[in-house]
């Protein structure tokens, strides 16, 4: 029975158990890359073929996929069945004497995985079972969530075969083209860290995200840059690319795959990831470490690659733009790179805050350029080509000193009018150039504009594409159309209370398998202190993003708050947002503050931008859900006293943000 590639072997019931188990191992091996642990592979899957011919016997005409590949999370279940129409997980821990939670949490992550983004899934039970064949008998029941995701089914070796009689007789029974199903569209939206460990490993965006109309022009994006790529260095010409998109577009997810595109077609191109958000390069970094020392995990020591060569490898891929720009300040050579990725384009410094770093760090007196000028000047070094990809946010400048794209065609118009320009046709609107719109051009520049330069899909949440225009709506203080865009995000949760204790218990029960909870707050939200909630407590990115659910340091235990700076350009499955009296309702508009000494301060108009703006990022961390909380007020304290909350949270429930 040949459906699909998508497993290692699949075949009626009926067939599989008749066919010897040399024949089923070498199906099995022809497509196991990790030959070193062959053998403790092939032992575990002799014991797995035995245990299910045993078990499947009555159920001839079920179809049985083994190795099943999961596409988003880059592994592979042991055993996928269908049954009557039904999707059966299947897990094996052979010789486990206990249902660890880890196990349990990811064999919930695979069904999860097919229901959300395996299209075939999306209206059929999926149960999600694991074998630990030496643990005691716990019995089970069908729990299912509201998306017919049932909860994890703890079995044994012997219990195996009371779930598959339960199942067939109380589940009800579907007629399923098993053919068709498995064929159908698989669209995924990995995070980005799970995106930068599948790009890292050779895969393409087209094999990670969704392929659907309204996303398809990521892979286009990618696709045109490579193509300017190998026409610049074919007509030896100097090229920048400005790449625009809405929050969530997939900007940062574009950027890794023409890097690793890139990489793939030539070494010599050096081609590299930069970016100034810090927590970022941190972040993904370290994930892209820890994937690859895991492959690693069950040979001798002396086989190991050390971390330091993995390190070193990762840190090439991935730069922070101020240690290359630190690094071309000290020579006059160009660059071994030829093609670079500008994350955040928007956030370079302007020339006041690139010469105080100048004078400070490397205590030059009189440095001229802004961080674009400087850029480009040392791209510039090179004799024959080089391109420069600029990615592009809207709206997403949170600190003092950020440029914004204007300073880009400044810098071009003012030193590099040879290169060429490619950019995205939104390029001049008030999104990208918000004081002045197509003005702000240099009329000098000539201009190739590309539709396809532009990511105007939020991908972010695969629930809730109206996110970003959604959130955009709040901060701007239009509540009629906030109202209009929640009644459009039905499968995304936006919930809103005063109660931080019942936020904390409500995304506890949102969140399932291994979906990351976290609490977010903005930098200057300093009197969420009184609330336990401390954002000048220092959180390292790596362990709140990365670690386990047993780990304090990690965003699950939701005690440590992330700030704009911590989480601009990452995300997590489900989010706490705080919000506190620095961005507030007065008088029927938003108003923001800052919080210095023991007052609530006014703040100018550029001030403003970056709080709003950092509320705007906050609020598009979530990819499945949002609980905002707003804290009641203390009137005995003249720093958050009850007024500066409740017109916030009035004009929240306006927008049609239900309470709780």
């Amino acid at each position: 029975m040949n459906l699909t590639g998508r497993a290692s072997y699949q075949s009626l019931v009926k067939d599989f158990l008749v066919q010897t188990d040399e024949e089923v191992l070498g199906s099995l091996a022809s497509h196991h890359k990790n030959r070193a642990l062959e053998q403790q592979q092939i032992n575990a899957w002799r014991y797995q073929i035995t245990h299910l011919r045993d078990c499947l016997k009555p159920y001839p005409d079920a179809v049985i996929f083994l190795e099943f590949e999961i596409p988003r999370i880059g592994k592979r279940a042991d055993a996928v069945l269908v049954l009557n129409g039904n999707i059966l997980v299947v897990e094996y821990k052979v010789g486990a004497t206990s249902y660890d939670a880890s196990s349990i949490d990811q064999v919930h992550d695979y069904a999860l995985d097919l229901k959300n983004f395996h299209l075939g899934s999306h209206y059929l039970k999926v149960v999600p079972i694991l074998i630990a064949t030496n643990a005691p008998d716990v019995g089970f029941e069908f729990k299912f969530d509201a998306d017919d995701v049932a909860e994890p089914v703890l079995t044994n070796e012997v219990t195996f075969t009371d779930f598959l009689k339960t199942a067939f007789t109380q589940l009800p029974s579907k007629a399923l083209d098993v053919s068709e199903w498995v064929q159908s569209i698989y669209q995924p939206t990995p995070t980005i860290i799970e995106a930068a460990k599948a790009l890292y490993k050779g895969h393409g965006v087209q094999e990670i995200s969704r392929s659907d109309a309204g996303a398809v022009n990521l892979s286009r994006t990618s696709n045109l840059v490579s193509k300017i790529i190998d026409e610049a260095k074919q007509n030896k010409q100097k090229v920048i690319c400005l790449i625009t998109g809405v929050p969530g577009s997939g900007k940062t997810l574009a950027g890794l795959n023409i890097a690793t595109q890139r990489m793939r077609v030539s070494e010599s191109e050096h081609a590299v990831f930069l970016s100034g958000n810090g927590p970022l390069v941190a972040v993904l970094r370290e994930a892209l470490v820890q994937d690859e020392l895991k492959g690693y995990e069950g040979l001798p020591r002396d086989e190991r690659v050390k971390r330091s060569t993995i390190d070193r490898k990762a840190n090439a891929f991935i730069q922070n733009i101020h240690h290359f720009r630190d690094y071309s300040f000290n020579t006059t050579e160009a660059p071994v790179e030829k093609v670079v990725i500008f994350d955040e384009a928007q956030r370079a410094w302007n020339k006041h805050q690139t010469s105080a770093f100048m004078k400070k760090k490397h205590q030059v007196a009189a440095f001229d350029m802004s961080e674009p000028e400087f850029l480009l000047s040392v791209m510039d070094r090179h004799d024959d080509w080089c391109v420069v990809i600029c990615l592009v946010g809207e709206g997403q400048e949170i600190n003092t000193g950020e440029l914004g794209i204007g300073g880009w065609f400044s810098a071009l118009e003012a030193r590099f009018k040879d290169w060429k320009i490619y950019c995205s046709d939104r390029i001049d609107t008030s999104d990208y150039l918000p004081e002045e719109g197509e003005a702000s051009l240099p009329i000098s520049l000539d201009l190739i504009k590309a539709p396809d330069l532009h990511l105007a899909v939020s991908l972010r949440s695969f629930r809730a594409e109206n996110l970003s225009h959604f959130v955009a709506a709040v901060v701007n203080g239009e509540a009629n159309l906030a109202k209009e865009l929640m009644a459009k995000m039905p499968d995304y949760p936006i919930l809103l209370t005063r109660d931080l204790n019942l936020a904390r218990q409500a995304l506890r029960g949102f969140a399932r398998g291994t979906e990351r909870t976290g609490m977010v707050a903005s930098s200057n939200a300093m009197r969420l202190k009184p609330e336990g909630l401390f954002v000048k407590n220092e959180i390292d990115p790596t362990q709140w993003f990365l670690k386990g659910k047993d780990d304090i340091r990690s965003s699950f235990y939701l005690e440590d708050v992330a700030t704009e700076f911590h989480v601009q350009g990452l995300e997590i499955d489900w989010a706490c947002m705080c919000w506190d009296a620095n961005f507030r309702i007065v008088d029927g508009k938003w108003k923001a503050f800052d919080f210095s000494g023991t007052k609530w301060r006014n703040v100018n108009a550029e001030w403003h931008q970056y709080i709003t703006n950092a509320y705007r990022v906050l609020l598009t961390r979530a990819r499945q859900g949002l609980i905002i909380y707003i804290p009641k007020g203390e009137d005995g304290d003249l720093t958050r006293p009850k007024s500066f909350y409740d017109p916030t949270y009035d004009f929240l429930v306006s927008c049609g943000i239900p309470t709780i």
